[in-house]
């Protein structure tokens, strides 16, 4: 059951920055890009959860600190965009 809920995550959080990046394209914001490769970021981390929760996908494997990379850097890109970008 918690894996169905970490794919709606993913999904849900990939769906995010595609409409985020659509955006961004359309009205030119640059904060909408920053948000939207922060929130592809976190699909990424969120799809990780995924594959570490499945049992039979790759089993001895570790995801955690892929996981905390990818938050990183999406987290970091969104504080740039909105240290840097906005003005």
């Amino acid at each position: 059951m918690a894996v169905w809920i970490y794919a709606l995550c993913a999904l849900t959080a990939a769906t995010c920055a595609a409409l985020l990046l659509m955006g961004a394209r359309r009205a030119g914001s640059r904060m909408l890009f920053w948000s939207g490769l922060c929130f592809g970021f976190l699909a990424i981390t969120n799809a990780l959860v995924v594959v570490d929760a499945l049992p039979g996908i790759m089993p001895g494997w570790d995801f955690g600190m892929m996981r905390l990379v990818s938050s990183l850097i999406g987290v970091s890109l969104l504080l740039y965009g909105l240290i840097v970008e906005e003005k």
